[in-house]
């Protein structure tokens, strides 16, 4: 079965650095594109970056540009965020995501259990 779980999280202070890990299992992990997606309390969960099969080509939400990095080990079947000058305002449960296909039609996005970021003083 599909799994996705996220490592990394914690306490950081304003203009802190922290490092999320996503270990994938299930699925041919070096065929599809990885995300990061977050969701703070009260708000709709958003993208936060994405990245390509062989990580060729990545994207990022204007909020975090220039800060945040993603990355993926295909040979480790993990995916990475490397997040810097962290802000309070990006508090939140952060979650990896595989957009994976049950048909060739349609595609089901797969969750990790979420970690908790807290960028706070």
């Amino acid at each position: 079965q599909v799994q996705l779980v996220e490592s990394g999280g914690g306490l950081v202070q304003p203009g802190g650095s922290l490092r999320l890990s996503c270990a994938a299992s299930g699925f041919t992990f070096s065929s599809y594109p990885m995300s990061w997606y977050r969701q703070a309390p009260g708000k709709e969960r958003e993208l936060v970056a994405a990245i390509t099969s062989a990580g060729g080509s990545t994207n990022y939400a204007d909020s975090v540009k220039g800060r945040f990095t993603i990355s993926r080990d295909n040979a480790k079947n993990t995916t990475y965020l490397q997040m810097n000058s962290l802000k309070p305002e990006d508090t939140a449960v952060y979650y990896c995501n595989a957009r994976l296909r049950r048909s060739p039609s349609v595609r089901y996005d797969y969750w990790g259990q979420g970690t908790q970021v807290t960028v706070s003083s």
